[in-house]
């Protein structure tokens, strides 16, 4: 066995883990609301998520249910690639990792940014705002934004904590360039068609 595979598969010191383990709590712990909706649940939901989807998910609207499963299920993977960033493995799987982590952490940076930014703005405003909307936006600023962010920064601490205790960084490098501006570009894009 060579010095680069023994590092490479390596567990990696306890102050080096805790971005790991938090990413993986975050993911499995934000999959929860997401499987609750899914199945029927819908209290408390009222007060904190955006009127139109409370009526998708009460209705039981089919590809409203549908995507929350996808989410649930998604957020999950998450939750997996923050406890699989928390070992070292060979080089192919270090770049999915890189990429996924890469990935998630910008995607969610960046909505939870969107978030937070877009709630100031509107409180802020001129507009007078609908008094039943204004507990909603108030939810999304200082909750779901700041949760999004969170999540983001613990998946791109992680990522960078386990990139740095890589042999070969040049092809995780690339493969976390590539996951982060492809989640960024995506994200864009959906907000410009005003999908997300």
């Amino acid at each position: 066995m060579t010095a680069s595979q023994v590092s490479e598969t390596a567990p990696r010191t306890r102050r080096a883990v805790w971005a790991g383990y938090g990413a993986a709590a975050w993911g499995f712990l934000f999959a929860l609301p997401s499987f609750y909706w899914a199945l029927g649940g819908t209290a408390g939901a009222t007060t904190t998520l955006a009127p139109p989807l409370v009526k998708l998910a009460q209705d039981r609207v089919t590809w409203f249910l549908v995507v929350l499963w996808v989410t649930g299920v998604l957020k999950v993977v998450g939750g997996a690639v923050g406890l699989a960033l928390v070992r070292r493995w060979g080089v192919g799987m270090s770049r999915l990792l890189q990429f996924a982590a890469w990935g998630a952490g910008v995607l969610l940076l960046w909505h939870g940014g969107l978030f937070v930014v877009q709630g100031l703005l509107l409180q802020a405003g001129d507009t007078e705002l609908p008094q039943e909307l204004l507990p909603v936006i108030r939810w999304y600023t200082y909750l779901w934004g700041p949760w999004f962010m969170a999540g983001g920064l613990l998946f791109l601490v992680a990522a960078r904590v386990h990139l740095r205790g890589l042999a070969d960084r040049r092809g995780a490098v690339i493969a976390g360039v590539i996951g982060g501006s492809g989640a960024l570009a995506l994200s864009v894009a959906m907000l410009i068609l005003g999908i997300g």
